[in-house]
């Protein structure tokens, strides 16, 4: 049972850009800089994630990314949903062929365990996140990071 690094990646690029878009556009270029991402990976998520309506972007100079919806309505579930992420606990993606195309006896065990798993996500929403103090001090390390000068800055 895993949860690969694209849906990992895409629950981080959002919380964080929840917690730093305030009213203005943040740059994948800075989301990038704070979560350690790489910029093209970002860019490929956020192309899905605008295309679930989740994020918007805005072009030109100052231009970015702004949460579509309130942080209150974005669920972890609907983040990785938009990446085509599934969290999965069965050997044969829920196909029901587990054992040389037919079901095995624990399919519908682990079936029940991947439900149970993204209910959970679904139940937890960005802004419940962001109100988790352990989510604050790692945001503001790693803001005071980027304002040190700590974190690498690509110029213009």
């Amino acid at each position: 049972m895993r949860l690969t690094t694209k849906g990992r990646y895409a629950v981080t690029a959002m919380l964080d850009l929840a917690m730093n878009a305030s009213r203005e556009p943040t740059s994948l270029a800075d989301i990038s800089r704070r979560q350690e991402i790489s910029l093209s990976y970002l860019e490929q998520l956020f192309a899905r994630l605008r295309r679930a309506q989740l994020v918007k972007s805005v072009r030109g100079p100052g231009g970015g990314y702004l949460l579509a919806v309130a942080p209150e309505a974005i669920t972890v579930a609907r983040v990785i949903d938009a990446v085509d992420e599934s969290v999965d606990a069965t050997r044969c993606q829920g196909l029901s062929d587990c054992q040389q195309g037919d079901i095995c006896l624990t399919h519908h065990l682990w079936c029940e365990l991947s439900r149970q798993i993204h209910g959970f996500l679904d139940g937890i929403t960005l802004a419940d996140l962001i109100a988790r103090q352990e989510v604050q001090r790692v945001a503001d390390r790693q803001r005071q990071r980027h304002a040190d000068g700590t974190i690498a800055t690509s110029s213009p």
